[in-house]
């Protein structure tokens, strides 16, 4: 597991300790964190609170805030690719396909964010 994934993911939990319970159910199972692991659990929550904008007390605006804030994109560092690798490949990839229930999440992703989701995924 490599360092900065983990300070990336411990990084956001504590802003969004909604999260908690479900760190500390992944963390119990794996016996320590899988950070791609431990992301499928928050695209999940992420699709669901913006599905049910009413009934999930996590704020998918502000995680779509924060990725969009750390990732860096084509101006990443060498030392922080591996959570632009995180965030794209365990995050943006997870995203629901079109016709599935939640895609349109993707027109509220960040301009950088957007930008790696296109090129991923040119068809959504």
């Amino acid at each position: 597991m490599d360092e900065k994934e983990v300070e990336f993911v411990d990084d956001l939990v504590s802003a969004f300790p909604e999260l908690q319970d479900d760190y500390e159910t992944h963390v119990c199972n794996n016996d320590g964190v899988l950070a791609h692991l431990f992301f499928w659990d928050v695209t999940q929550r992420v699709v669901e609170s913006f599905r049910n904008q009413n009934g999930d007390t996590l704020d998918w605006r502000a995680v779509l805030s924060f990725l969009e804030e750390r990732f860096l994109g084509e101006q990443a560092r060498e030392k922080d690719s591996v959570v632009d690798s995180l965030i794209a490949t365990a995050f943006l990839w997870n995203l629901p396909f079109p016709g599935s229930p939640g895609h349109d999440l993707s027109r509220h992703l960040g301009p950088t964010l957007a930008r790696r989701f296109q090129e991923m995924r040119p068809l959504g």
